[in-house]
């Protein structure tokens, strides 16, 4: 059994997933009401601030995925105490932080990239950290060189070790000016995780500010630290002695909303997603409307449905907030398989986000990936060395066929495509898609679609 495959299995293992494969009969609408809950993207890094805190915390609305869980044993490892007095409710108690043996953060570190934000808190906490091999979805090389050099900046040690990498800080972890060479969401929040404590004021450049970034620092607001976020990407870290717990609510996961979104443009569907933020999603919508598909904000959520009869093709820059997601781009690739004319997507993220395609193909979709990307006269968003295109040609039929889920959002667009295609089709690794969509498998009821567990 490859690693891919275990890690799909465990994935799903860890949800109660019953099987890793399922079958899909495709060609219905997808229609009804479905809930988002607490980001993947927050949740995850909320749990790990609670390292930093001398108190409990108390973190609401968090999803029930397996990435999730992943943190949680990992905390636990590490001698915090978790309990849950309500649905999507953890409290997390800290006050006996110890060190973990390596085999013990290895078994449940599994394909997350998370264990790498543990460094500051453990640094803080216990003086060292051990960070196994990062696994994670397959999307690209995605180096900790930046976590790493904004650790070594703040006086940390790194060892490279065959299984793994050690970390010390004999003088405590210090403030310093740091500069991202990308304004990396993980990189951002390392030096958010790491600083609080730190000794001075630490400056930080090229930062993220994505929402779920802003969610972090308000929940380290609360904890007692001082963050304060400037013009143009700056943040400033004013180091303070101690913090405290929190009390605070996931902000809710607009990735999720956004396949969601794309599964009703696709399907020719109607779908509630209550907890769907205007403000959060507001630059995807605007490509939505543009694709044809419609949209009524409400107080609980957003309705998604397909306005126009036909689909019409765009053109699409994948960037940091507030630009186009990366994250958006593959559900929303499904849809455009449907749209009459020439689509093309530039990715600047990642460079390897397009190998979903291929099962695409297989489908019956016409796309070509451009692995050097394309040149453009009128790109919004400056062109990076290893950025990737791809022009997506519609409308094509889709029709059935046997695919293998290689990554978290790729995945769930594969499932958008068996929706929409016609006849039986079979999707194994499944378990994957439960790092970060919550009750997927219930929701896909819900919204009537056709389907069994294989095996």
């Amino acid at each position: 059994m490859n690693s891919l495959v275990q890690d799909a299995a465990a994935a799903g293992a860890r949800v109660g997933l019953k099987s890793d494969e399922i079958v899909i009969r495709g060609g219905k609408p997808l229609v009804g009401r479905i809930e988002v809950r607490g980001a993947k993207n927050l949740a995850t890094k909320a749990m790990v601030a609670s390292l930093l805190g001398d108190t409990p915390s108390i973190l609401k609305d968090v999803p029930d995925i397996s990435d999730v869980k992943v943190v949680r044993g990992l905390l636990e490892v590490h001698g915090v105490r978790i309990t849950d007095p309500a649905r999507g409710e953890l409290i997390l108690d800290p006050s006996n932080v110890e060190s973990a043996h390596f085999a013990e953060i290895d078994a449940h570190a599994g394909s997350s990239r998370i264990p790498i934000l543990f460094c500051g808190p453990l640094l803080h906490k216990l003086g060292e950290a051990f960070i196994p091999d990062l696994g994670g979805c397959r999307i690209g090389d995605r180096p900790i060189d930046f976590h790493l050099d904004a650790l070594r900046a703040m006086g940390a040690v790194v060892d490279k070790q065959v299984n793994g990498i050690h970390l010390t800080a004999p003088d405590g972890l210090k403030g310093a000016s740091i500069e991202l060479p990308y304004p990396s969401v993980g990189a951002t929040e390392q030096v958010l995780l790491s600083s609080v404590l730190a000794t001075g004021v630490t400056e930080l450049r090229n930062a993220a500010i994505e929402p779920e970034i802003m969610d972090l620092i308000a929940i380290l607001q609360k904890m007692g630290a001082i963050v304060s976020v400037e013009p143009n990407r700056v943040i400033f870290i004013e180091g303070v002695e101690s913090l405290r717990g929190y009390t605070h609510r996931a902000i809710n996961d607009r990735n999720e909303a956004a396949s969601w979104a794309s599964a009703a443009l696709a399907t020719d569907g109607d779908i509630f997603v209550e907890g769907a933020n205007q403000q959060e999603l507001m630059t995807f919508l605007n490509v939505f409307r543009k694709v044809g598909g419609g949209f009524d904000v409400q107080e609980d959520g957003i309705r998604f449905y397909r306005e126009r009869d036909t689909l019409k093709p765009v053109v699409i820059e994948t960037d940091v907030h507030p630009g186009f997601m990366t994250d958006w781009q593959q559900p929303l690739v499904v849809a455009l398989t449907q749209a009459e004319g020439q689509s093309i997507v530039h990715e600047t993220v990642y460079e390897n986000r397009f190998g979903f395609t291929d099962a695409l193909n297989e489908m019956g979709a016409d796309i070509v990936v451009h692995k050097e990307g394309l040149p453009g006269h009128d790109r919004r968003v400056a062109r990076r060395p290893f950025e990737q295109a791809a022009v997506i040609t519609g409308p094509t039929t889709l029709h059935a066929a046997n695919v293998r889920v290689p990554d978290l959002r790729g995945g769930f667009s594969h499932l958008i495509a068996a929706l929409t295609a016609d006849g039986e089709s079979h999707i194994t690794n499944v378990g994957i898609i439960s790092r970060g969509y919550e009750h997927f498998i219930p929701k896909l009821r819900k919204l009537g679609a056709d389907f069994d567990f294989a095996g």
